[in-house]
């Protein structure tokens, strides 16, 4: 594979996870697109790295035409690092969380990285080589959780889902065509999980039941 000059996209970059991600990319003097609503701390975050090109780009990932430029940026860059991480956290009832809020978190967290990576996919298998991220939680596998003090979360945990799916499938669709697997080949990452395999059990498990489909009715519903 031809070697490829480094460009990285953060989204939601002004803060958390993301600007995690994006500060330790500039300790090793990566090239960044840096996305989020806070111009300020987009500029501060490239102030703090006045050696390494980072380029801040302030865009709303809950409307459509904030998703619709960043997706410009993936499409027209030779992105080699997607880092889908723009988040929203709506914890309420399902019958009385509000319509902009479930729109604002599907926005965000499944619309937005969908299209992003649907823009930047082409180039990297075109280049034979490039990397996404889908920065998803815990959460995209406790559908059936206690709520414990969460009054709700049902949108929440469906587009955290939609996220670790649409990585998982993407993976086996691309991954031979240029998208590189990371230092460890893990394809869902968890930090805070010591035991990999576990994640590797939640995947077993859903081709089991995904395999064993029938046409027949099942006897317990005859």
């Amino acid at each position: 594979m031809q070697s490829l000059t480094p460009l990285a996209l953060v989204t939601g970059a002004s803060s958390g996870i993301g600007l995690s991600f994006a500060r330790r990319l500039a300790a090793r003097g990566y090239p960044l697109i840096v996305v989020g609503r806070r111009q300020q701390r987009l500029e501060a975050l490239a102030a703090e790295y006045p050696a390494v090109n980072i380029r801040p780009v302030l865009a709303d990932l809950a409307c459509a035409a904030g998703i619709a430029a960043v997706a410009e940026l993936c499409r027209r860059e030779p992105l080699t690092l997607l880092i889908n991480n723009a988040g929203v956290a709506h914890y309420m009832p399902f019958t009385t969380l509000p319509p902009e809020k479930s729109s604002e978190l599907l926005q965000v967290k499944c619309i937005a990285p969908t299209l992003l990576a649907h823009a930047a996919a082409p180039g990297m298998v075109a280049r034979r080589g490039g990397t996404l991220i889908n920065v998803a939680g815990m959460l995209a596998f406790g559908a059936t959780a206690p709520l414990g003090q969460a009054p709700g979360r049902a949108i929440y945990v469906a587009a955290l889902a939609h996220l670790v799916s649409m990585s998982l499938a993407l993976h086996e669709e691309l991954g031979s065509d240029g998208l590189r697997a990371l230092d460890l080949g893990e394809v869902l990452c968890a930090p805070g999980v010591e035991n990999a395999t576990l994640l590797a059990d939640v995947c077993k498990a859903n081709l089991a039941a995904f395999g064993a489909q029938s046409p027949q009715l099942a006897a317990r519903y005859r």
